[in-house]
Protein backbone atom coordinates (compact mmCIF):
# COMPACT_ATOMS: atom_id res chain seq x y z
CA UNK A 1 0.00 0.00 0.00
CA UNK A 2 1.47 3.37 -1.03
CA UNK A 3 0.26 5.66 1.76
CA UNK A 4 0.81 8.90 -0.13
CA UNK A 5 -1.52 7.80 -2.92
CA UNK A 6 -4.47 6.68 -0.81
CA UNK A 7 -7.32 8.34 1.01
CA UNK A 8 -6.87 8.05 4.77
CA UNK A 9 -9.46 8.63 7.50
CA UNK A 10 -8.42 9.17 11.13
CA UNK A 11 -11.13 8.55 13.74
CA UNK A 12 -10.47 9.99 17.19
CA UNK A 13 -8.38 12.79 15.70
CA UNK A 14 -8.54 15.05 18.76
CA UNK A 15 -7.07 12.55 21.22
CA UNK A 16 -3.47 12.29 22.39
CA UNK A 17 -2.55 9.65 19.81
CA UNK A 18 -4.92 11.10 17.24
CA UNK A 19 -3.08 14.43 17.32
CA UNK A 20 0.23 12.82 16.33
CA UNK A 21 -1.47 10.58 13.78
CA UNK A 22 -2.79 13.72 12.09
CA UNK A 23 0.77 15.09 11.93
CA UNK A 24 2.04 11.80 10.47
CA UNK A 25 -0.83 11.75 7.92
CA UNK A 26 -1.31 15.46 7.14
CA UNK A 27 -3.63 14.85 4.20
CA UNK A 28 -5.99 12.56 6.10
CA UNK A 29 -9.67 13.25 6.65
CA UNK A 30 -10.11 13.79 10.40
CA UNK A 31 -13.08 12.98 12.59
CA UNK A 32 -13.35 13.82 16.29
CA UNK A 33 -15.81 12.39 18.81
CA UNK A 34 -18.04 15.44 18.32
CA UNK A 35 -18.26 14.68 14.61
CA UNK A 36 -18.65 10.91 14.87
CA UNK A 37 -19.88 8.85 17.81
CA UNK A 38 -18.50 5.39 17.00
CA UNK A 39 -21.15 3.73 19.19
CA UNK A 40 -23.79 4.78 16.64
CA UNK A 41 -23.65 2.04 14.00
CA UNK A 42 -25.81 3.87 11.46
CA UNK A 43 -23.67 7.02 11.67
CA UNK A 44 -20.45 5.02 11.36
CA UNK A 45 -21.69 3.26 8.23
CA UNK A 46 -22.98 6.54 6.81
CA UNK A 47 -19.78 8.56 7.42
CA UNK A 48 -17.35 5.93 6.18
CA UNK A 49 -19.62 5.14 3.23
CA UNK A 50 -19.66 8.80 2.27
CA UNK A 51 -15.92 9.42 2.72
CA UNK A 52 -14.90 6.18 0.92
CA UNK A 53 -11.42 5.90 2.47
CA UNK A 54 -8.77 3.38 1.46
CA UNK A 55 -7.28 3.36 4.97
CA UNK A 56 -9.06 3.97 8.29
CA UNK A 57 -7.01 4.56 11.44
CA UNK A 58 -9.11 4.30 14.59
CA UNK A 59 -7.64 5.90 17.71
CA UNK A 60 -10.99 6.59 19.37
CA UNK A 61 -11.23 4.85 22.75
CA UNK A 62 -12.39 5.13 26.35
CA UNK A 63 -9.00 4.87 28.07
CA UNK A 64 -9.84 5.80 31.68
CA UNK A 65 -9.10 2.46 33.35
CA UNK A 66 -10.84 3.40 36.61
CA UNK A 67 -13.72 5.00 34.74
CA UNK A 68 -14.27 1.80 32.79
CA UNK A 69 -14.97 -0.03 36.06
CA UNK A 70 -17.67 2.51 36.94
CA UNK A 71 -19.08 2.79 33.40
CA UNK A 72 -18.74 -0.68 31.97
CA UNK A 73 -21.63 -0.37 29.52
CA UNK A 74 -20.05 2.74 28.00
CA UNK A 75 -16.62 1.06 27.94
CA UNK A 76 -17.96 -1.92 26.01
CA UNK A 77 -19.85 0.32 23.59
CA UNK A 78 -16.84 2.54 22.80
CA UNK A 79 -14.00 0.01 23.03
CA UNK A 80 -15.88 -3.10 21.95
CA UNK A 81 -18.87 -2.62 19.69
CA UNK A 82 -17.72 0.68 18.17
CA UNK A 83 -14.63 -0.83 16.54
CA UNK A 84 -16.86 -3.60 15.22
CA UNK A 85 -19.08 -1.03 13.48
CA UNK A 86 -15.99 0.62 11.97
CA UNK A 87 -14.76 -2.77 10.76
CA UNK A 88 -18.15 -3.50 9.22
CA UNK A 89 -18.02 -0.22 7.32
CA UNK A 90 -14.41 -0.80 6.23
CA UNK A 91 -15.31 -4.23 4.94
CA UNK A 92 -18.12 -2.77 2.83
CA UNK A 93 -15.78 -0.12 1.39
CA UNK A 94 -12.81 -2.45 0.90
CA UNK A 95 -10.74 -0.26 3.24
CA UNK A 96 -7.85 -1.36 5.43
CA UNK A 97 -8.42 -0.80 9.17
CA UNK A 98 -5.68 0.05 11.67
CA UNK A 99 -6.98 -0.14 15.24
CA UNK A 100 -5.23 0.28 18.60
CA UNK A 101 -5.66 -2.20 21.43
CA UNK A 102 -3.81 -2.56 24.72
CA UNK A 103 -1.42 -4.57 26.87
CA UNK A 104 -4.27 -4.82 29.36
CA UNK A 105 -5.86 -7.64 27.37
CA UNK A 106 -3.36 -9.82 29.29
CA UNK A 107 -3.52 -10.83 32.96
CA UNK A 108 0.13 -10.21 33.87
CA UNK A 109 0.84 -13.80 34.92
CA UNK A 110 3.75 -14.08 32.45
CA UNK A 111 6.81 -11.84 32.27
CA UNK A 112 6.21 -10.96 28.61
CA UNK A 113 3.64 -11.47 25.87
CA UNK A 114 3.87 -12.30 22.18
CA UNK A 115 1.18 -11.42 19.65
CA UNK A 116 0.12 -15.08 19.63
CA UNK A 117 -0.38 -15.40 23.41
CA UNK A 118 -3.92 -15.91 24.66
CA UNK A 119 -5.53 -12.80 26.21
CA UNK A 120 -7.07 -12.96 29.67
CA UNK A 121 -7.99 -9.44 30.84
CA UNK A 122 -8.47 -8.76 34.54
CA UNK A 123 -10.30 -5.41 34.40
CA UNK A 124 -13.21 -3.89 32.51
CA UNK A 125 -10.95 -1.78 30.29
CA UNK A 126 -9.02 -4.84 29.15
CA UNK A 127 -12.22 -6.84 28.59
CA UNK A 128 -13.75 -4.04 26.54
CA UNK A 129 -10.63 -3.70 24.38
CA UNK A 130 -10.48 -7.45 23.83
CA UNK A 131 -14.10 -7.36 22.67
CA UNK A 132 -13.05 -4.71 20.15
CA UNK A 133 -10.37 -7.03 18.79
CA UNK A 134 -12.88 -9.86 18.52
CA UNK A 135 -15.54 -7.73 16.81
CA UNK A 136 -13.05 -6.47 14.22
CA UNK A 137 -11.93 -10.02 13.42
CA UNK A 138 -15.57 -11.06 13.05
CA UNK A 139 -16.40 -8.28 10.60
CA UNK A 140 -13.37 -8.15 8.28
CA UNK A 141 -10.07 -9.73 7.27
CA UNK A 142 -7.89 -6.81 6.18
CA UNK A 143 -7.18 -5.30 9.60
CA UNK A 144 -4.09 -4.42 11.62
CA UNK A 145 -4.73 -4.47 15.37
CA UNK A 146 -1.85 -2.81 17.21
CA UNK A 147 -1.51 -3.49 20.92
CA UNK A 148 0.24 -0.63 22.68
CA UNK A 149 1.23 0.13 26.28
CA UNK A 150 1.88 2.98 28.70
CA UNK A 151 1.21 5.68 26.11
CA UNK A 152 2.52 9.21 26.59
CA UNK A 153 2.30 12.21 24.28
CA UNK A 154 2.40 15.98 24.43
CA UNK A 155 -1.25 16.55 23.54
CA UNK A 156 -3.20 14.66 26.17
CA UNK A 157 -3.34 13.63 29.81
CA UNK A 158 -0.81 10.91 30.57
CA UNK A 159 1.39 9.45 33.31
CA UNK A 160 4.35 11.77 32.64
CA UNK A 161 2.21 14.88 32.84
CA UNK A 162 0.52 13.64 36.03
CA UNK A 163 3.80 12.81 37.77
CA UNK A 164 5.35 16.16 36.84
CA UNK A 165 2.36 17.95 38.33
CA UNK A 166 2.41 15.88 41.53
CA UNK A 167 6.16 16.35 41.85
CA UNK A 168 5.65 20.11 42.09
CA UNK A 169 2.84 19.78 44.64
CA UNK A 170 4.19 17.08 46.98
CA UNK A 171 7.45 16.44 48.85
CA UNK A 172 7.31 12.78 47.86
CA UNK A 173 5.37 11.06 45.09
CA UNK A 174 4.58 7.40 45.76
CA UNK A 175 4.77 5.29 42.59
CA UNK A 176 4.22 1.54 42.33
CA UNK A 177 7.38 -0.49 41.76
CA UNK A 178 5.81 -3.90 41.09
CA UNK A 179 4.04 -3.32 37.75
CA UNK A 180 6.23 -3.62 34.66
CA UNK A 181 5.70 -2.55 31.07
CA UNK A 182 7.10 -0.59 28.13
CA UNK A 183 6.39 3.16 27.84
CA UNK A 184 5.43 4.25 24.32
CA UNK A 185 5.66 7.72 22.76
CA UNK A 186 2.75 8.69 20.53
CA UNK A 187 5.02 10.41 17.98
CA UNK A 188 7.08 7.26 17.45
CA UNK A 189 3.97 5.12 17.26
CA UNK A 190 2.26 7.38 14.72
CA UNK A 191 5.26 7.23 12.40
CA UNK A 192 5.24 3.42 12.41
CA UNK A 193 1.70 3.12 11.05
CA UNK A 194 2.63 3.46 7.38
CA UNK A 195 4.99 0.50 7.85
CA UNK A 196 2.20 -1.56 9.40
CA UNK A 197 -0.13 -0.99 6.46
CA UNK A 198 2.44 -2.70 4.21
CA UNK A 199 2.48 -5.85 6.34
CA UNK A 200 0.15 -8.82 6.53
CA UNK A 201 -3.22 -8.46 8.28
CA UNK A 202 -3.28 -9.49 11.93
CA UNK A 203 -2.28 -8.46 15.45
CA UNK A 204 0.90 -6.51 16.16
CA UNK A 205 2.66 -5.44 19.34
CA UNK A 206 4.24 -2.01 19.03
CA UNK A 207 6.01 -0.18 21.87
CA UNK A 208 9.21 1.69 22.46
CA UNK A 209 12.03 -0.56 23.63
CA UNK A 210 12.98 -0.89 27.29
CA UNK A 211 11.17 -2.48 30.25
CA UNK A 212 10.61 -0.62 33.51
CA UNK A 213 8.29 -0.30 36.48
CA UNK A 214 6.09 2.74 36.89
CA UNK A 215 8.49 3.91 39.62
CA UNK A 216 11.50 3.55 37.32
CA UNK A 217 9.62 5.42 34.61
CA UNK A 218 8.75 8.28 36.98
CA UNK A 219 12.30 8.43 38.35
CA UNK A 220 13.58 9.18 34.85
CA UNK A 221 12.00 12.65 34.96
CA UNK A 222 11.22 13.57 38.60
CA UNK A 223 13.63 13.42 41.56
CA UNK A 224 11.16 12.87 44.40
CA UNK A 225 9.54 9.56 43.37
CA UNK A 226 9.29 6.99 46.18
CA UNK A 227 8.65 3.29 45.45
CA UNK A 228 5.59 1.57 46.87
CA UNK A 229 3.67 -1.66 46.28
CA UNK A 230 0.36 -2.02 44.47
CA UNK A 231 -1.16 -3.00 47.82
CA UNK A 232 -0.11 0.36 49.27
CA UNK A 233 -1.84 2.14 46.40
CA UNK A 234 -5.16 0.30 45.99
CA UNK A 235 -7.37 1.16 43.04
CA UNK A 236 -10.72 -0.09 41.82
CA UNK A 237 -9.36 -1.62 38.61
CA UNK A 238 -6.90 -4.46 39.02
CA UNK A 239 -3.71 -4.00 36.99
CA UNK A 240 -1.51 -6.73 35.50
CA UNK A 241 1.86 -6.99 37.24
CA UNK A 242 3.61 -7.67 33.94
CA UNK A 243 2.27 -6.27 30.69
CA UNK A 244 5.45 -6.36 28.63
CA UNK A 245 4.58 -6.63 24.93
CA UNK A 246 7.16 -8.32 22.71
CA UNK A 247 7.20 -7.15 19.11
CA UNK A 248 8.09 -10.00 16.75
CA UNK A 249 6.67 -8.68 13.47
CA UNK A 250 8.19 -5.24 12.79
CA UNK A 251 11.46 -3.38 13.30
CA UNK A 252 12.01 -2.13 16.86
CA UNK A 253 11.40 1.44 17.94
CA UNK A 254 13.96 3.39 19.95
CA UNK A 255 14.33 3.12 23.73
CA UNK A 256 11.67 4.89 25.76
CA UNK A 257 14.35 7.01 27.50
CA UNK A 258 15.32 8.55 24.16
CA UNK A 259 11.67 9.12 23.31
CA UNK A 260 11.11 10.72 26.74
CA UNK A 261 13.83 13.29 26.02
CA UNK A 262 11.96 14.40 22.89
CA UNK A 263 8.66 14.50 24.78
CA UNK A 264 10.16 16.76 27.45
CA UNK A 265 11.61 19.01 24.73
CA UNK A 266 8.23 19.21 23.03
CA UNK A 267 6.63 20.17 26.34
CA UNK A 268 9.51 22.60 27.01
CA UNK A 269 10.35 20.93 30.32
Amino acid sequence: MVVGAIKTLIIGASGMLGFDLCKAFPDAVRLTHRELDITNRDKVLEFIGRIKPDLVINSAAYTDVEGCEDNQELAFQVNGYGPGYIAEACNKMGAVLVHFSTDYVFDGSMNEYLESDTPNPINAYGRSKLLGEQKIAEKMDDYRIIRISWLFGAHGKNFVETMLKLSCEMAEVKVVNDQFGKPTYTVDLAHKISEITELEPGIYHMTNEGICSWYEFASAFINNAVPCTSEEFPRKAKRPKYSVLINTKTGPMRHWKEALKDYLKEKKI
